[in-house]
């Protein structure tokens, strides 16, 4: 039997919040990975330069077995969907797995999925996450029951990994690691606001603002 996995895409998301997860859990065994949006269609990504194609509509997949939002400015409208918030609340009840990369779960925590969850996001977002209900962790990868949420951007790749592990197996997710070689080494030591220094945090802090 295969495992379902919808990721919401929509205008503005952020490439990597997706594509990055979808790597990783289209190689799960039996894995049937949909990209699904409000409507079907083309959604352009928040740098305009690239497109993902929605396959499918929200109401075409009510039930995944594992649900991901990935974040993005273009995200920051679905907070006040009704028709977005309602799926997400229906998926949830009934999702092994709901996840979320970066600000995705700002989106989560609109739908109430997150009250009284530990949860993460990007670094910037944290104080937002906890006036949406949820416990702010600043860790890259957060699980609290079935929800799993991943900090910024490629923190999306170590929630996948996680995610396939607890699916499959450790041995099925560190196949699926050495088989996408997945073993960073960046060339600066400046990947979180600890790091990296402070006109730098305050760069990147204005810019999400």
């Amino acid at each position: 039997m295969s495992t379902r996995i919808a990721i919401l895409i929509f205008d503005g998301l952020t490439a990597l919040d997706a594509i990055g997860p979808y790597e990783v859990l289209s190689r799960l065994p039996e894995a049937e990975v949909t990209f699904i949006g409000k409507q079907a269609g083309v959604k352009r990504t928040d740098t305009g330069a690239l497109g993902v194609q929605a396959d499918l509509a929200l109401s075409e997949l009510p039930n995944p077995e594992v649900v991901l939002v990935p974040g993005g400015k273009g995200n920051r409208p679905l907070m006040g969907d009704a028709d977005v918030l309602d799926w997400l609340r229906g998926a949830h009840d009934a999702s092994t797995w709901t996840t979320s990369v970066c600000t995705g779960a700002l989106v989560l925590g609109a739908a109430g999925t997150l009250d009284g969850k530990r949860a993460t996001t990007h670094w910037a977002y944290l104080d937002a996450l906890r006036e949406l209900g949820a416990e702010p962790v600043p860790e890259r990868v957060v699980e609290d029951g079935k929800i799993l949420t991943a900090a910024g951007v490629s923190a999306g790749i170590d929630m996948a990994l996680t995610l396939a592990s607890r699916i499959a197996g450790d041995k099925v997710a560190q196949a699926i690691q050495l088989g996408i070689e997945y073993d960073p080494k960046p060339p600066f030591d400046a990947g979180s606001p600890a790091k990296a220094p402070a006109e730098l945090v305050d760069l990147i802090r204005s810019s999400e603002s």
